[in-house]
């Protein structure tokens, strides 16, 4: 707790001075620039702002090949369908308790000039492989995988691109603690309007960014594996693009779109972490809704 105080001491601080500092630089022209012909133009500046959000999101993930290597199998479903998993709409979104229990996301950036920002993020989003389907294959598996060994019965052999149905006691495979992005993004605003009192006003951010894919990844190949432990398995990079509405100078609702590549280099599988792993690449798009504050 102490150390919570002296961190939100410190951020007061360092806006005080950015916020003298701007008193000394700023102009109406440095004030409210945008790519839009606006009438009315903020007469603040943002620049030395912290801002906080917090909401939720839906997800949509293209087809994406899943590759599995241990001992006696290295085999590739290709094309495989995904979809997120939403929590139905309860009071899971409001308990204080349970509220990371849904898709989230949780943020929080700093203003360095008027319309340009730099932020730390998660991203928790859930990834489940579509089980049954029916997907291509290539590869071997053996009759007996990972160490110790575990049979794979009638699904033994050496494939080329032969259709396979995938059934539960071949594979479970989720990423639903979840599909996590962590990470930095740089952000650019243009205000779109802004009412005549100039505290309401609608705002365009755009940004790109990069971070780490941090799953916890579900899993179960041939009826062997676990809930595994989170762990860092690759990265990601994001291009977005959002509408911002302050309700008031510093209350904002916002909402967000982001187009987003993943490479997962090292899925946690059976549990045995040493021997048996998997690897995708992810393309996804991800709707949030964020209610978020700026001090």
């Amino acid at each position: 707790m102490k150390k919570c105080c002296l961190l939100v001491l410190l951020l007061i601080f360092c806006k005080i001075s950015v916020q003298a500092q701007n008193d000394n630089t700023d102009t109406p022209a440095d004030l409210g620039k945008s790519i839009f012909g606006n009438e009315v133009k903020r007469n603040f500046s943002r620049k030395g702002d912290f801002y906080f959000h917090w909401g939720y999101n839906h997800s949509w993930y293209g087809k994406s090949d899943i590759r599995f290597q241990g001992p006696g199998y290295d085999f590739t479903l290709k094309d495989v369908v995904a979809h997120d998993r939403q929590s139905k709409l309860s009071w899971d979104y409001l308990n204080p308790g349970l509220i990371t229990v849904p898709q989230y996301n949780i943020r929080f950036g700093y203003f360095f000039a008027d319309n340009w920002s730099v932020s730390l993020a998660w991203d928790h989003m859930k990834y489940v492989m579509d089980i049954p389907q029916t997907v291509a294959i290539t590869g071997t598996i053996g009759a007996s995988i990972s160490d110790p060994g575990v049979p794979t019965g009638a699904l033994a052999g050496t494939y080329n691109g032969q259709m396979i149905n995938v059934t539960p006691q071949m594979l479970t495979y989720e990423h639903t603690d979840g599909f996590n992005y962590a990470n930095i993004e740089l952000e650019r605003y243009d205000d779109i309007w802004v009412a005549p009192s100039r505290e309401t006003s609608l705002t365009l951010e755009t940004g790109i960014g990069g971070g780490m894919m941090v799953p916890r990844s579900d899993v179960r190949l041939f009826e062997q594996g676990r809930n595994n432990h989170w762990n860092i398995s690759g990265y990601g990079f994001s291009v977005k693009a959002g509408l911002k509405f302050y309700i008031t100078k510093f209350l904002y609702l916002q909402n967000t779109t982001k187009l987003g590549a993943t490479n997962l280099k090292n899925v946690h599988t059976t549990g045995r972490d040493d021997v048996d792993k998997a690897s995708q690449k992810i393309n996804y798009t991800e709707n949030l809704w964020v209610l978020g504050y700026q001090f």
